[in-house]
Parts: C-alpha cells; sequence; structure tokens
C-alpha cells in the first residue's frame, strides 16, 4: 500500500492506460491576429483597450501569436506527448457580430487545427466560449440578455455542423461563474459592469445558453463525443461559529446557481432567497429549467485555491480576500455579510494559497453528489516569476515551484480516484505563457514559456516534468 504524505508530495503514483493527459489554453489568451480574416471585435478587445482596465495597458492584439504558429504549437505539443488539448472557439472568428452567417476562414483555422491534433494522435477537447463574446452582443445587452442565449445556441450549431465529426469532448462555456459575476457584478472581467441584478440575470442566461448549445450540438455532431460543462466550482472553508452559514450563502452563489440548473433542473431556493432584495428573478422563464437540464456526460473540474469564509460582524474593515481584483463592485450579489478570510500561504504569484486538499475535497463532493456523472480537471495550474537561465544549450526555465504545485496536485486527483472518483483526465493550465485577463502578460500559468519580443516557446523542466508523467503514466519522484 502506498504511504499518503500530509503534504501530498506523493511519487510512483500510477495513473492507469485510459486517464488522458492534455494540456488547456483559450481564444483570446493565445492567439492574436484579432483583427484578420473576418474576426469581429470581441468584449475583451474593447476591455483590454480602455484605459486602466487591463495592467500596463496590456491587450490581446497579439498574444502568443498562436493562429499564425499554429503548426509548430502543434508540433510542440506533440514532442510533450500531450494526449488531449482542451482549446476555446473564438465565437467574433465564427460570426463577427454573433449573429448572421458564418466566417469561412473563422472555421477553416479551428478545422486546421483540429485536423492537426488528430494527425498528431492527439484528442480536441474543444470550448464554444472562454468569455470572447462578439461586442455587437454585448452592445445588445449581452449576457443579461436571453437574445443572447438563443445567439449561442445559433452559434453552437454553426460550429458543431463544421467540427461535428472529428471533435472529442464539446464544453458548452468556460466557469460561466467569472463571466457573469467579474464581467457584470465585480467589473474586473469584460464588459466591465458592476451590477448585482445584471450579474444574476448573466448567470441564468449562461445557464440557458449552455442547455440550448447541448440541445443544438447533439442534433448536428456526426460522430460521438462527450458533452460537457466547465465550472470552476469553489472550495468554501468555513470558519468560526458563523463560518457554515457565510459558507452557504457563497457555495449557493458560485457553485449550486450553476450544478443545480444543470443537473438537477432547480435553482436552490435559498439562493434566490439570498438575492430577493437584489433580483425578482424574472428573468426565469416558464421551461427554461427544462432546456437547461440536459444530459451531460462529464463535468469539467476548474481549480486552483480554497476561500475561507465568516459572516461579518460590522466592526473594523470588512476583509474581501477572495482572490480576484477590487474593481470596484462585488462578485457576491446578495452576500455582501460575508467576509472572506485571507488565506494562510504559500502563495503563487496571482497570490492565490495553494491547498491541494481542496481538489480532493472537490472532486470527492461532486462525486458523491452527483454519481452517474464522470468528472475531468479541466483547468490546474499555476503563475509563478519565472526566471530564464543560460542552460548551455539555450534559455531554460527552472521552474520548481510549478513542478512541486503540479506534482502535489495530481496526487490529490490520484488520491480522489482511489475513493472511487470517475476522474477521466488533466489538463494542465496552461500549455504556454498567454494573456492572463486583468493581468496582462505580468502572470505566467504556462509550462511553456512565451518570449513576448521573439514569440519564442521555450518548454520549462515542468514541460519536461509533465512529459515524463505522460510518458510513464506515473507520478516522478
Amino acid at each position: 500500500m502506498t504511504m499518503q504524505s500530509a503534504d501530498y508530495r506523493d511519487s510512483g503514483l500510477d495513473f492507469g492506460r485510459d486517464f488522458v493527459f492534455g494540456s488547456a489554453t483559450a481564444s483570446y489568451q493565445i492567439e492574436g491576429a484579432v483583427a484578420e480574416d473576418g474576426r469581429g471585435p470581441s468584449i475583451w478587445d474593447t476591455f483590454s483597450h480602455t484605459p486602466g482596465k487591463v495592467w500596463n495597458g496590456d491587450t490581446g492584439d497579439v498574444a502568443c501569436d498562436h493562429y499564425h504558429r499554429v503548426e509548430e504549437d502543434l508540433d510542440l505539443m506533440q514532442r510533450l506527448g500531450l494526449e488531449s488539448y482542451r482549446f476555446s472557439i473564438a465565437w467574433p472568428r465564427i460570426q463577427p457580430t454573433g449573429t448572421g452567417e458564418a466566417n469561412e476562414a473563422g472555421l477553416a483555422f479551428y478545422d486546421r487545427l483540429v485536423d492537426g491534433l488528430l494527425a498528431r494522435g492527439i484528442r480536441p477537447i474543444a470550448t464554444l466560449y472562454h468569455w470572447d463574446l462578439p461586442q455587437a452582443l454585448e452592445d445588445a445587452g449581452g449576457w443579461t440578455s436571453r437574445d443572447t442565449s438563443f445567439a449561442f445556441a445559433e452559434y453552437a450549431r454553426i460550429v458543431g455542423e463544421r467540427l461535428g465529426d472529428r471533435v472529442s469532448v464539446w464544453t458548452t462555456l468556460n466557469e460561466p461563474w467569472c463571466s457573469a459575476y467579474l464581467g457584470y457584478g465585480s467589473g474586473a472581467h469584460a464588459p466591465g459592469h458592476t451590477d448585482g441584478a445584471e450579474a444574476l440575470a448573466a448567470v441564468h442566461h449562461l445557464n440557458l445558453a449552455h442547455g440550448l448549445a447541448v440541445r443544438a450540438l447533439r442534433e448536428v455532431v456526426t460522430n460521438d463525443p462527450e458533452f460537457s460543462i466547465t465550472l470552476n466550482l469553489h472550495v468554501v472553508r468555513p470558519d468560526g461559529p458563523t463560518g457554515a452559514e457565510a459558507a452557504r450563502r457563497i457555495e449557493g452563489l458560485a457553485n449550486r446557481v450553476f450544478l443545480d440548473p444543470m443537473l438537477r433542473g432547480t435553482y436552490p431556493a435559498d439562493v434566490m432567497e439570498d438575492t430577493a432584495a437584489v433580483t425578482d428573478w424574472s428573468f426565469v422563464h416558464d421551461g427554461d429549467l427544462e432546456l437547461i437540464h440536459q444530459p451531460v456526460d462529464l463535468i469539467g473540474v476548474n481549480y486552483y485555491s480554497t476561500v475561507t469564509v465568516r459572516m461579518w460582524d460590522g466592526s473594523g474593515e470588512k476583509v474581501v480576500a477572495d482572490g480576484h481584483k477590487d474593481m470596484g463592485g462585488t462578485a457576491w450579489p446578495g452576500a455582501d455579510g460575508v467576509e472572506f478570510l485571507q488565506q494562510p500561504g504559500p502563495y503563487t504569484a496571482m497570490g492565490w494559497n495553494i491547498d491541494p486538499s481542496g481538489l480532493e475535497d472537490l472532486l470527492v463532493s461532486l462525486h458523491e453528489q452527483f454519481p452517474d456523472t464522470p468528472l475531468m480537471v479541466t483547468e490546474n495550474g499555476a503563475a509563478f516569476d519565472d526566471e530564464v537561465v543560460d542552460g548551455g544549450d539555450g534559455p531554460r526555465v527552472h521552474d520548481a515551484e510549478r513542478i512541486d504545485y503540479l506534482r502535489r496536485h495530481f496526487t490529490a486527483a490520484h488520491r480522489a480516484m482511489a475513493r472511487g472518483v470517475d476522474l477521466r483526465g488533466y489538463q494542465v493550465w496552461s500549455l504556454m505563457d498567454n494573456f492572463e485577463w486583468g493581468y496582462g502578460y505580468s502572470k505566467r500559468f504556462g509550462i511553456v514559456r512565451v518570449d513576448y519580443e521573439t514569440l519564442e516557446r521555450i518548454p520549462k523542466d515542468s514541460a519536461l516534468w509533465y512529459a515524463e508523467l505522460i510518458r510513464t503514466r506515473r507520478i516522478p519522484g
């Protein structure tokens, strides 16, 4: 029997032959070419070009130039031995204004990407939406409008008709929590609104978009893919006598408001009650919950850190260490009385605490709640302040902290599997350094370094460690 270390630094743990090792990226973060081949503007183009919204005035105009370097990047994935690649499709490349005829050049790019993956023996995992909403749809209300949900279903149909004979896993949305609460509540993400009622309307319309898209995809795909949603479910630790109440409120807003309609066909009554002063939920129409509650084959789990909460007693300054940029609004409508405590370290460069036990707890909890629904880690990784050194035969990055982070979190995943969790795979975030949303290019999550001046790709030590894990199916010692 393998001895379990208290710090999750186990080695030699074996992953079966069927476990799928891969890596993940997002379109706006890596593609660049924002005004080429018919692509229309997205909310992130607008947001990043608005002074004061993104660190250093950085934008995704060039990013990693993946659009022009796709063959080079595919070869890199093959050299690392990736078995899957989770990428996102830029809606503004497919429909420049979010509606209307498809843009052939945009579809052709993803054709080349998917064919290139398959030619190298890599499973394509396609995410339809990773936050780059066409600006024209935002101008008409964005995710506060139910029309956007139906536009998304039509976009899903277009992409499904084109790629639906080759994609292995379809993911409708990436982290709708961020799209809704950071985009419309806190102001930290595009479009940068700070309105709690808008945020909750966006929650519902994103849920509706998911259900409509799954239904549309099922009607047009011709292979036998898996259909999924990727959620950044929060691991909420209660603190003190009021911790349980605070955790209930935050878990409701963060987790159950997505899981319950998607997997149970209902909205949690306590969340609607908690937020009654913010909105009357009249945006939920008859029949919507049936549309949202579509069968899925997989839940994608994104995990980075934990939060610890208690109810604020009203004295002193309220602590809101929830890990997100303060842009004036709140990501927690209806939970103004909740305090987010500073987490114990160590921390990544994002200021997020490192706690692999949270991943194990989350996977086990999901399995207990939804035992018949398989899981996949669709994002996990860490930003650190990498240093480039001369390796003798070229530049190297000795990112021991990232290797340690990944080792401990793969151990957590393995422990969850040993406890009966049906975990199908793990997509490390991120394949390469990229545009980190409001933090611009100041935070590096990649296992491959990108020199933003030359755009040279440099596999870090973590990439070589991961390649060894994939090759041997065992966590390297």
